[in-house]
């Protein structure tokens, strides 16, 4: 299994708005892919001093499924238009993780 990670933060006034955009648009256009092997999506919210930081963790069965999600360059990161002028600023790229249990 695969733990693709992506971090992007936001100013405290945004993160709610980043928030609902990712519920209620972001995380179901991925869910509509219908990759197969892709294994669902968490987000985690980090409150700090003077900005949000957000984490998404998404999980694939493979590397191949990653690639058929992100395409060959699978460490580019997916950040939809709406999502980029949000956020104060992201990573680039994904990160990618074999998940030990």
């Amino acid at each position: 299994m695969i733990a693709r990670m992506w971090r992007g933060w936001t100013t405290p006034e945004n993160a709610d708005l980043y928030e609902e955009l990712l519920r209620s648009t972001v995380f179901p256009r991925i869910e509509s892919k219908q990759v197969p092997g892709y294994r669902g999506i968490e987000l985690w919210r980090d409150e700090q001093a003077d900005e949000v930081a957000f984490v998404t963790v998404m999980r694939f069965d493979s590397l191949d499924a990653v690639k058929e999600f992100a395409g060959d360059d699978y460490e580019q990161a997916y950040v939809p238009p709406e999502a980029r002028r949000l956020l104060s600023r992201f990573d680039e790229r994904s990160q990618h993780y074999t998940i030990v249990k």
